[in-house]
């Protein structure tokens, strides 16, 4: 059973892995002028995955909770 939180929780961290790798790249290979720009979105996606980790945390832990209450 895929608990629907994780599954989006999930996604929302491989999508955060996927701009940053993007931006490293765009960062190795661009000119510095966008090194502003580039810092930005990968401090914005480290941010977006930290959040999504959270909420797959916290949905872990009440899955966990509503085991324990049904058991």
């Amino acid at each position: 059973m895929t608990i629907p939180p994780l599954t989006t929780a999930a996604a929302g961290m491989q999508n955060a892995v996927n701009r940053f790798e993007a931006s490293a790249r765009r960062t190795a290979t661009g000119a510095l002028d966008n090194l502003a720009v580039e810092a930005v979105e990968q401090i914005r996606a480290k941010q977006d995955f930290s959040a999504n980790a959270a909420a797959a945390r916290t949905a872990d832990e009440m899955t966990g909770t509503l085991l324990d209450i049904l058991v």
